[in-house]
């Protein structure tokens, strides 16, 4: 039941467009106890039916810019194999520090964005 609920909470995430990945890493590795690698390698197989039903949603709603997209989904293939070879070379451990260190840095630069943006 568990994984139901992380699935249902980081798919709505996913349909956002926000990342399901910032949900579903940690609290997989929190309840299933599963090692950082492990837990990134499944929010990587999970992303796939994710996207795609966004992806068509969005696609629908005239939400994708298509030749930023692709541009950016080609250019982002080398940083892909090159972060996949990392995560699976680095202890998972320091990974996982890794990962948590970029969540702080995103949710305080989203405050201090909130913050600017009432501002005006």
């Amino acid at each position: 039941m568990t994984n139901i609920l992380i699935g249902f909470a980081s798919g709505i995430i996913s349909g956002m467009g926000i990342g399901g990945g910032a949900i579903l890493i940690p609290l997989i590795t929190i309840f299933e106890n599963l090692n950082q690698q492990t837990a990134q390698g499944i929010n990587l197989t999970y992303f796939i039916p994710t996207a795609i039903i966004a992806t068509i949603v969005h696609i629908k709603n005239k939400n994708i810019a298509v030749r930023t997209a692709i541009t950016l989904g080609i250019s982002g293939l080398p940083g892909a194999i090159i972060g996949s070879l990392l995560a699976t070379a680095i202890q998972g451990d320091t990974l996982r520090r890794m990962f948590g260190f970029f969540l702080l840095l995103v949710g305080i630069y989203e405050i201090y964005r909130g913050f600017a943006l009432n501002r005006r």
